[in-house]
């Protein structure tokens, strides 16, 4: 039997499997509204097969976006159009599919181009803000210097990612996970190679995780009790004097305590060009040192994108539970032919009966009685 498509308890959610969609930045909100294009991608994912579905990286405030195109969750706009959005994707989606968002605050990796528009920090012409993080250093020498960030400033981001869970949470969605590696403002606190304050919010290990931890406490007690609270945090910086994967056991030890249901390790990118490891599966490692010492369900990513691969990594490798991008991107039902390679019978759609065995060599149908 295939452990990949067994049920996973996270917290209060069950998963109908161990397969998560990790969030993709789609660079297509409209003031950080979803758009007709993020209706799309959740109905299409909704059908994937997966069995927890996240939605991108969603500003907590508006100029905590990583671009003009992302989407964000600041604004009674932005909560009625991915109301919309999610609405459209339940009403497709494969059954006890999960849905689950991603909150992030950019810091001071926020104010960018468009992927495909190179990335790279925007120009006062091209529609720039000012950027904050926990110490006036910029992401990369070529980037602009963001603003350290005061007290007051700090509480209010706290309390705008608390007000985002809670609307994440009228909407419907199932999950919440902070964004907390790849360099973003959670990260920049925790890491010592972006916060080099001298108060409170900085100096040795405990004091950089005050304000990942405020959050975490912050988000949780703004959501309630059904739903599953998580966040992606980072196994490495592959920087010498960056953290490691003892400091992240440490931190998923802490959100556990403040009633967290999972972790998602990846690594990397708290500076350009700051993840040099590549290859299949090249979190797992870190991942399952942090699930077997921190004692909480753990997730990872990582070129994850063989059925097989991914079926060792759950069944053999110390991880839970799989997350796919890149994959997904590139095949809309990856599901769907993973269960096939792993001789796992799905219940599809009635409207994809002509996809049955007996009429296309392709994915198991256990045809609708």
């Amino acid at each position: 039997m295939s452990v990949l498509f067994s049920p996973l308890d996270i917290g209060p959610v069950r998963a109908p499997n161990r397969i998560a969609i990790a969030p993709m930045c789609q660079y297509s909100a409209n003031d950080g509204c979803a758009s007709d294009w993020h209706i799309h991608q959740l109905m299409s994912y909704a059908m994937s097969g997966a069995g927890v579905v996240t939605l991108e990286a969603t500003g907590v405030l508006r100029e905590g976006r990583i671009s003009h195109g992302c989407l964000g969750l600041y604004s009674d706009e932005c909560e009625y159009a991915l109301a919309r959005a999610l609405q459209a994707a339940r009403s497709v989606a494969m059954a006890d599919t999960k849905f689950s968002i991603q909150l992030c605050h950019a810091g001071r990796k926020g104010s960018t181009h468009k992927n495909w528009d190179g990335g790279g920090s925007l120009k006062a012409p091209e529609g720039a803000w000012t950027t904050c993080a926990p110490s006036p250093i910029p992401y990369a020498p070529d980037w602009h210097v963001p603003q350290e960030m005061s007290e007051e400033e700090i509480e209010r981001a706290i309390k705008a990612y608390a007000q985002a869970a809670a609307r994440a949470a009228r909407i419907g969605f199932d999950m919440i996970e902070l964004h907390a590696a790849h360099g973003y403002l959670i990260h920049q606190f925790h890491s010592p190679v972006s916060n080099k304050r001298t108060d409170a919010w900085g100096g040795d290990a405990q004091k950089r995780l005050r304000f990942p931890n405020a959050v975490a406490e912050a988000v949780r007690a703004a959501t309630p009790a059904h739903m599953a609270i998580g966040a992606r945090i980072t196994g490495t910086d592959y920087l010498e004097d960056g953290l490691t994967v003892d400091d992240a056991v440490e931190m998923a030890r802490g959100f556990k305590a403040r009633g967290f249901d999972y972790v998602c390790v990846s690594s990397g990118n708290i500076i350009a060009g700051g993840r040099p490891a590549s290859g299949p599966g090249f979190n797992v490692p870190n991942a399952a040192k942090v699930r077997a010492e921190a004692g909480i369900v753990t997730r990872t990513a990582g070129f994850i994108a063989d059925a097989k691969q991914a079926e060792e990594i759950v069944a053999e490798r110390g991880v839970d539970q799989v997350a796919l991008a890149r994959a997904f991107l590139d095949d809309p039902r990856w599901g769907w032919h993973a269960a096939e390679k792993l001789g796992v019978t799905l219940q599809l759609p009635k409207q994809f009966n002509r996809v049955a065995p007996k009429v296309w060599p392709g994915v198991k149908l256990a045809r609708p009685s």
